[in-house]
């Protein structure tokens, strides 16, 4: 009887957590399909109820970002520009984005800003005035995890049936 009056004290004291203020994004595979380097606009192709989800969340006051890996840029194979008009196609198919971050840079580089690590979500909520642990990220591998982990921030695992683990 004791641990039951006690767990309802500490049930009733306890706050919930309301949900995020922010949900960062990856890009490929989870809001739009991934077309490997992608730097052509009119190859964006929005992943089934990704507009819906998001709508759903700006209906309720949560802000939304993107953090996405981009190493067809230090590869040579895009350019930044590149990403960005690919990232404006996506912002016209899915709607306003609050944030974008992408990391240019490629596994070997050794940055601080390629998932795993934690940096674009760091400079993320930074930008939009949160602290990561406001923040939800929402990937489809491990890396999208990991960083969230490292950041302070709610990981969430989308399944696509593509799921890698991270490098």
């Amino acid at each position: 009887m004791w641990h039951r009056l006690r767990g309802l004290s500490v049930h009733r004291r306890a706050g919930s957590w309301g949900g995020p203020r922010v949900v960062l994004f990856d890009r490929d595979d989870t809001l739009v399909r991934d077309v490997p380097y992608n730097g052509d606009p009119a190859r964006v192709e929005p992943m089934p109820g990704a507009r819906r989800a998001l709508d759903r969340l700006r209906r309720h006051g949560v802000r939304i970002g993107v953090v996405s890996n981009q190493s067809g840029v230090a590869k040579g194979l895009i350019g930044a520009g590149d990403v960005r008009r690919v990232n404006a196609r996506v912002e016209e198919l899915l709607g306003r984005i609050d944030v974008w971050e992408f990391c240019p840079h490629d596994d070997g580089d050794g940055c601080a800003c390629r998932k795993p690590e934690p940096g674009m979500i760091e400079r993320a909520a930074e930008r939009l005035g949160v602290l990561p642990s406001d923040c939800a990220v929402i990937g489809d591998i491990g890396g999208d995890i990991e960083a969230a982990a490292a950041a302070g921030a709610r990981g969430i695992l989308v399944r696509t049936g593509r799921a890698r683990p991270a490098p």
